[in-house]
């Protein structure tokens, strides 16, 4: 599995991220494993959250984290344990795109509770996971990876061709999450469940009016955040939009926003995508399967820098015809980060956060099929307005 080993081990079996790029890399000065009131903690700072299993198994006793993906580099596990209740610690990559850690016992210890917080200005991430001691026979009888749907690795698609000259509109749209990542939850309502509702809604309409629209999932499974973006390479879409419905765990946020990827973000993203897939599959129609990791940046660098303008005036096209329509808008509708999502270089995408679950107004408005039915008219006239003005600029665009 070639993983790095930490303390108990023999010998150390070299840096655990040689040849490996994760979507997420760990802060070591603010992760720790140790232990605490007779219970073994474990505080992983991570500089995005990604999804993640805990399960354990046995010969010999240890715990199991799988993540999708963390890049390991950095971590000294010598370092990172201090600890009685474990023996040893090894982590690095388990397969492709998959990273996992592996904690030895030295008695017997379940999950008692994890949680993933997500600051919502940076998007780093803190995991904390407690284990409490159990008996070896329920130890034993709880042993063993979970089957969950998501955790398998999905097989390559077929790309379509490029939309003919004067074809309908290729739109996909991400109801975000899904699967085991739920998203947020308030009163019974749950983020995965209503976006794919709301998408559904959108694809309906937008369908009456010509376009050709794709969804990232069909049903509550759970689409990696770079399968998405790979889908939209795939299918040649003309623009990507994912959909999300927050929550914040304190203070008053109303109204639906319309995030694009900030420019801030865009050299770190190219090089990110450089490094993490084949080149191939980075932009559409340009094969970078001989070309370095310098001339790819480049290549992506331009592509972005003519996408990024599209991807901007379709999030104003948005946002003024959500005020057209007299709909809630939050105080900022216009937002930007460097949300993964939204790093395909070649796709004008935007992320809309149709409101808030915290809020109770938002979270009764999204409940409404007549409120949701003038939410998507809106979104659909803001796209139609875009794709006229996209239209008329075609010809000024880099071939």
């Amino acid at each position: 599995m070639g993983l790095a080993q930490g303390a108990g081990q023999a010998r150390a079996q070299g840096d655990p991220g040689t040849g490996f790029s994760g979507l997420a890399t760990v802060n070591p000065t603010r992760s720790q494993l140790k232990d605490r009131r007779g219970a073994l903690e474990l505080t992983l700072a991570l500089s995005q959250g990604v999804p993640y299993r805990v399960f354990s198994l046995t010969g010999p006793d240890r715990l199991v984290l799988d993540f999708r993906e963390v890049d390991w580099r950095g971590v000294d596990p010598k370092v990172l344990l201090n600890s009685d209740l474990a023996t040893g610690v090894a982590m690095g990559p388990y397969r492709p795109g998959w990273s996992r850690m592996v904690i030895e016992l030295a008695e017997p210890l379940a999950l008692q509770r994890s949680d993933m917080a997500i600051d919502r200005d940076s998007g780093a991430a803190l995991l904390e996971a407690r284990f409490t001691p159990i008996t070896p026979e329920a130890f034993a009888a709880r042993a063993g990876a979970p089957a969950l749907s998501g955790w398998d690795l999905p097989q390559p698609g077929q790309a379509l061709p490029p939309r003919a000259p004067g074809g309908p509109l290729r739109i996909l749209l991400d109801p975000g999450h899904g699967g085991i990542d739920p998203g947020a939850e308030r009163e019974g309502v749950v983020e995965a469940e209503l976006m794919l509702t709301f998408a559904r809604e959108l694809r309906d309409l937008l369908t009456r009016s010509g376009a050709e629209v794709y969804l990232t999932r069909n049903d509550d499974t759970f689409v990696s955040l770079e399968g998405r973006v790979a889908m939209a390479h795939g299918l040649r879409a003309d623009l990507f939009v994912s959909l999300h419905a927050d929550a914040l765990p304190s203070g008053r946020a109303l109204g639906t926003t319309v995030h694009t990827l900030s420019r801030e973000a865009s050299d770190e993203a190219s090089r990110l995508l450089a490094e993490r897939h084949d080149r191939a599959d980075l932009l559409a129609g340009i094969d970078l399967s001989e070309s370095d990791d310098e001339i790819a940046g480049v290549l992506m660098d331009m592509a972005r820098t003519e996408t990024q303008p599209r991807s901007e005036r379709l999030a104003e096209a948005m946002v003024l015809a959500l005020r057209s329509e007299g709909l809630p808008l939050n105080s900022r509708p216009r937002r930007s980060a460097g949300y993964s999502v939204l790093k395909a270089p070649d796709v004008p995408s935007v992320l809309v956060e149709l409101g808030f679950l915290s809020s109770r107004r938002d979270r009764e408005n999204l409940l409404d099929p007549a409120f949701r039915a003038r939410l998507a008219a809106a979104l659909r006239d803001g796209i139609l307005a875009w794709k006229i003005a996209d239209d008329t600029l075609a010809p000024l665009r880099l071939k």
